[in-house]
């Protein structure tokens, strides 16, 4: 059914008709429901992404991204069929966790520095949780486990890297942007040569700047705060209702003779909506249910995000021409390969994480501290210092991808 067809737009106002009797009937589960999507988005979400989002946008002005652009170009180009701009993503989306990815693609889409098609690449792999939550408030605040965070991390990142590469492909008669031009000046200087010209073009004041940058900051958080609270009153209202529970149920009917633990048709329908609850009802299915299970389910749901992510992507994307459709996608080839890698490097990452942290502690032994509390600075401290490693990392790579580039061209 087209979404022009006069039958697609009644069937949405009856739905939303419908919604609004159901928000009055239980207005007291929606006020709470409401109220608790806002101490999260004020209490974790607003401190913890706002400098990041702020100090992004002034990075760009001043060009510094592009100085970062021309140095990871010999890496990003060949092996995710993006510029080098897409480091900068890349070490901010996998620290920071959703939606900075999208917000930062956005802004480099409309500065002309990504193509559509290159743009709908970035988005798609550069988009994942961030470590503090899944390792801290996945792994240890809902299975008790240090050990679970080194698995739901390696195979959250990992698959999402393998995303990158296989993405690569995605639109490949597409336009491209601008390669580097070919000089005799040395990688730096080059890199040097476009942070400057990047600022000319720009032109702003440094006092402008900054303020365009907390204008934008706020508008995009305020935006992402008004989709949590939105949508922790839908999954209240939706359990309220029942409808979670009959479609899980239906769920299971399907899944069963397929060898899916039935038990896990809940967690699923959970991590749909919202990444947390997904992941918290996958931690409380029975313990007859294998760990593998459980460690694969809540890797796939940390992987798809949920739908309250992926609308905040959605209207961030929406101020430019990229695509959400292959976004979507992604997230749902990126659930299941991190499913498919949790049972393949189960074994192995559960030797060595046990190995790692404690030789004489027994595998996945629960630990006594519940969510790990962490104020903002710490939140930002460790996204901050997480980022810049990424950056060094890949900055090291690309060198010596450059360095054997030009071995074999003498």
């Amino acid at each position: 059914m087209s979404r022009h067809s006069p039958i697609f737009t009644l069937l949405l106002a009856l739905s939303t008709v419908a919604l609004v009797l159901t928000l009055v009937m239980y207005s007291q589960i929606s006020f709470e429901a409401a109220v608790r999507g806002l101490k999260i988005w004020w209490e974790v979400v607003f401190p913890s992404t706002l400098p990041f989002i702020v100090l992004s946008e002034i990075l760009m002005g001043l060009g510094v991204v592009h100085f970062v652009g021309v140095l990871l170009e010999p890496l990003m180009r060949p092996l995710f069929n993006v510029p080098g701009t897409g480091g900068f993503v890349l070490a901010m989306g996998f620290s920071s966790g959703y939606p900075v990815a999208a917000k930062l693609t956005t802004r480099l889409r409309q500065q002309g520095n990504l193509s559509q098609a290159e743009g709908e690449r970035l988005v798609s792999f550069t988009t994942t949780g961030d470590p503090l939550f899944v390792m801290g408030a996945v792994a240890i605040g809902f299975f008790h486990s240090e050990q679970m965070g080194i698995v739901l991390a390696v195979t959250h990142y990992l698959s999402a890297v393998i995303m990158g590469l296989v993405y690569r492909f995605h639109a490949p008669f597409a336009a491209v942007s601008k390669p580097l031009e070919k000089t005799n000046l040395p990688l730096p200087l080059r890199a040097l040569q476009a942070m400057h010209r990047a600022r000319i073009r720009d032109g702003r004041p440094f006092g402008k700047l900054m303020g365009d940058a907390v204008q934008s900051a706020l508008n995009t958080l305020f935006m992402i705060g008004g989709f949590i609270i939105v949508f922790s009153v839908l999954i209240q209202l939706f359990t309220a209702i029942h409808l979670t529970q009959m479609i899980s149920t239906l769920l299971a009917i399907f899944l069963g003779p397929l060898g899916f633990p039935p038990a896990f048709s809940k967690a699923i329908i959970a991590g749909l909506f919202e990444v947390t609850l997904g992941a918290q009802a996958a931690s409380v299915v029975p313990d007859s249910v294998s760990m593998v299970w459980k460690a694969a389910i809540a890797s796939a749901v940390l992987s798809w995000g949920g739908l309250s992510v992926h609308a905040q992507v959605a209207s961030i994307l929406s101020e430019t021409d990229i695509r959400v459709a292959p976004y979507f996608i992604a997230r749902a080839l990126h659930a299941f390969l991190a499913a498919i890698l949790t049972f393949f490097f189960w074994n192995p990452l559960v030797h060595v994480s046990t190995w790692f942290l404690d030789k004489s502690v027994p595998v996945f032994v629960p630990t006594p501290s519940g969510i790990p509390e962490t104020s903002w600075w710490e939140t930002i401290t460790f996204s901050g210092a997480l980022a810049a490693g990424v950056a060094v990392l890949l900055f090291a790579i690309s060198l010596l991808a450059r360095c054997l580039q030009s071995g074999k061209t003498r």
